[in-house]
């Protein structure tokens, strides 16, 4: 899944971060409440972490601001404050869950699992929201299984991450530093080479056997996901 992160403790969303992309999902993260609020509106997530004490814009005005735009995306709330007029107000806010400071980081993954399996879908919209189709590749992107063509492929965790990040974004280059950011965290040398032996063990898997070659590479920049011949 592809979640965003809006946390201002430098500390926490690290501890966040770290551990979603560890399960193998993509994660985007930001301490500034306005930019918080920018990102959601201007990309689609699968969920968001959404902390209510930030700068710049509040956690309750971004929820307040994205429910009434329409927006429906599941929120799992954060917050220091344990009062129970401030989880009522979260939820009426639009939040789906609400989790206070303390927390283990099994029972946030949990309860993000847990909202997103029940936010309302049907038809064609559930079929959208729920699988990536590229070329011809399909992801699930509840059970995260992965098939080529009539072939299963068995990822591992940031197997799975790096090919949802470019399949998210086809025909585009994407730099080594944006996979890095992307998939591990910034404690990462960005002049390790995780990235590209990361891409040569996705490439044994889903080109191997193909005709058609999925991920290219642009010497000097990065990677491609590229759809056409």
């Amino acid at each position: 899944m592809r979640i965003l992160i809006i946390e201002d403790d430098p500390k926490i969303q690290a501890f966040i971060s770290n551990g979603l992309r560890q399960e193998g999902h993509t994660v985007e993260a930001t301490s500034d409440g306005k930019k918080g609020c920018e990102m959601w509106s201007s990309e689609s997530y699968h969920a968001v972490v959404l902390d209510l004490m930030l700068p710049q814009m509040s956690g309750l005005d971004i929820l307040k601001h994205m429910r009434t735009s329409g927006d429906t995306t599941p929120v799992l709330v954060l917050s220091a404050k344990v009062a129970v007029d401030d989880r009522v107000s979260g939820l009426k806010s639009g939040a789906d869950d609400y989790m206070t400071k303390p927390f283990s980081f099994s029972e946030l993954s949990a309860r993000i699992h847990a909202i997103t399996r029940r936010t309302p879908q049907s038809g064609e919209e559930s079929q959208q929201n729920t699988t990536l189709n590229v070329a011809d590749i399909s992801i699930n992107l509840l059970k995260r299984t992965v098939v080529r063509g009539t072939k299963k492929i068995n990822l591992q965790p940031r197997e799975y991450a790096l090919l949802e990040l470019l399949m998210r974004n086809p025909k585009r280059a994407l730099t080594k530093l944006l996979i890095l950011e992307s998939i591990w965290d910034c404690s990462v040398d960005p002049q390790t080479n995780v990235v590209d032996v990361l891409i040569c063990r996705l490439r044994n898997k889903i080109d191997a056997g193909f005709e058609k070659k999925l991920i290219k590479t642009i010497r000097g920049v990065g990677y491609v996901f590229q759809t056409e011949s």
